[in-house]
């Protein structure tokens, strides 16, 4: 089951369905199971708020991934996505919004699927896939 919301801001997905049907082919492609994925759209504030909160991490960010899964291969999460971030990375790196959304999406998909970027080897890996995926779109 996958779901989007929004907290604390009026947010629509562009393409929901078309996103839902594009997450669920990567996720089986790479054979994991969707179980419950919840995407949670939300302003800078409200993220800065969990981050404080539950990582201990006094800054902004565009997406903070929680692993709720207790089987391999099975994908159950929380996926906060601050769409204020987005914005201005999109501007930043000179995307358009909706595909700099995309790959947030997918980068915290990854995640889930035991992709990393804690080192520069592995970022470079994670953003090949996250360009892999976004060809998929």
């Amino acid at each position: 089951m996958l779901k989007f919301f929004s907290e604390e801001i009026d947010f629509k997905l562009p393409f929901p369905l078309k996103t839902t049907k594009w997450i669920k082919t990567i996720s089986e492609s790479e054979g994991y199971e969707l179980v419950n994925l919840n995407y949670i759209f939300c302003t800078d504030d409200y993220l800065l708020e969990i981050n404080k909160q539950y990582l201990d991490h006094d800054y902004y960010t565009d997406i903070i991934t929680f692993d709720n899964s207790e089987e391999e291969g099975k994908i159950e999460s929380d996926i906060y996505v601050s769409v204020d971030r987005v914005r201005e990375n999109a501007v930043e790196f000179g995307a358009d919004f909706e595909s700099e959304l995309r790959r947030v999406l997918i980068h915290g998909l990854l995640h889930l699927m035991d992709y990393t970027d804690t080192s520069e080897e592995l970022k470079a890996q994670m953003r090949a896939k996250e360009d892999e995926c976004l060809s998929l779109f």
